[in-house]
């Protein structure tokens, strides 16, 4: 048994040991956690008993027929995996920096910009980056600031402005938005509909926590829609959006950037575009000012504003805040 002693704080854990203790950790077993960590089992023993010494406390109970963790090994454990989390989201830096556009790279996507955008973005990178490991989380605005505040994502694909501090803006495009309604609605296709037209429609929204749906708040109250007139909020994503308003209970506004993959296949739906100038939104991507891979992330930028010319979009000059 470990014994505790004041004199062996001092020393410092190294990565192997810790590595070899989560592995005992996450398997209870030397044999196999040697094996998935690529270590002899007598060196992983050793491993972790030498980081038992350095600690000062025990983290493994031993028996003849399994291994169990003591109640700091428990606790410690926990922290075993952070750091060791840390040092690899440290050396996948080092790497990005070495090589711009190899590694990982976490894009968080909202989901009114995923389904419609993602097809161009994946192609570029298959294309361009195909050493770039891109992996895509669909979350809500506020989710997406969150997680790349906290390191967990490392870029955003959302519409914007943000007026988030820490956070920097790298436009891509504006698109329009367009008003969408079933066939026989008498503003169908009409390409001068005026803003005050949506003072009194049977609006159909996403559900809260949608930027899209505070962005048609916003532009149904530049319109003069006064609080109290009808809007319906009964749809989580655009496609049930629009499926609603095909059965008649109300309109609704897409980005245009959505109108073809949501209403081509439905001919009970038309749509209907603003007079100039229409309601628009403005698609960005978003990183932590400062980033260590702001270059490439510029870089990557560009390549979208590109790759975006042949959307229904204005593309965007590089204006950042």
């Amino acid at each position: 048994m470990v014994q505790s002693n004041p004199g062996n704080r001092t020393k410092q854990p190294s990565l192997s040991q810790l590595r070899a203790f989560a592995a005992v950790a996450e398997y209870l077993h030397f044999r196999d956690a040697a094996a998935a960590i690529g270590m002899s089992q007598p060196a992983l023993s050793g491993a972790v008993s030498a980081l038992e010494e350095a600690l000062g406390v025990q983290l493994i109970e031993r028996t003849t027929r399994k291994v169990l963790l003591s109640p700091a090994g428990e606790r410690l454990a926990v922290r075993a995996r952070v750091v060791l989390d840390a040092v690899g989201e440290l050396m996948e830096e080092a790497e990005a920096v070495r090589a711009p556009f190899t590694g990982v790279l976490r894009l968080g996507v909202i989901p009114t910009v995923a389904p419609y955008l993602l097809p161009a973005v994946l192609r570029l990178v298959h294309e361009r980056y195909p050493a770039l490991d891109l992996q895509v989380h669909e979350e809500q605005t506020s989710s997406l600031i969150e997680g790349l505040g906290a390191g967990r994502l490392d870029l955003l694909l959302l519409a914007v402005p943000l007026g988030v501090p820490g956070v920097s803006e790298l436009p891509l495009f504006d698109e329009d938005f367009v008003l969408v309604m079933d066939r026989g609605h008498p503003l169908g296709g009409r390409t001068d509909i005026p803003r005050d037209a949506l003072r009194k429609l049977p609006l159909l929204l996403l559900d809260e926590g949608h930027c899209l749906r505070d962005q048609a708040l916003d532009i149904c109250r530049e319109a003069g829609r006064t609080e109290g007139a009808p809007v319906t909020t009964t749809a989580a994503g655009l496609s049930t959006l629009v499926q609603l308003v095909a059965g008649g209970l109300g309109v609704t506004l897409l980005p245009r950037t959505a109108v073809t993959v949501e209403t081509a296949r439905n001919e009970a739906l038309t749509t209907g575009y603003f007079t100039d100038p229409a309601p628009t939104r403005r698609v960005a991507l978003a990183m932590r000012t400062g980033a260590a891979r702001q270059e490439e992330f510029e870089e990557l930028a560009a390549a979208l504003r590109e790759a975006m010319g042949v959307l229904p979009v204005r593309v965007a000059e590089d204006d950042r805040t």
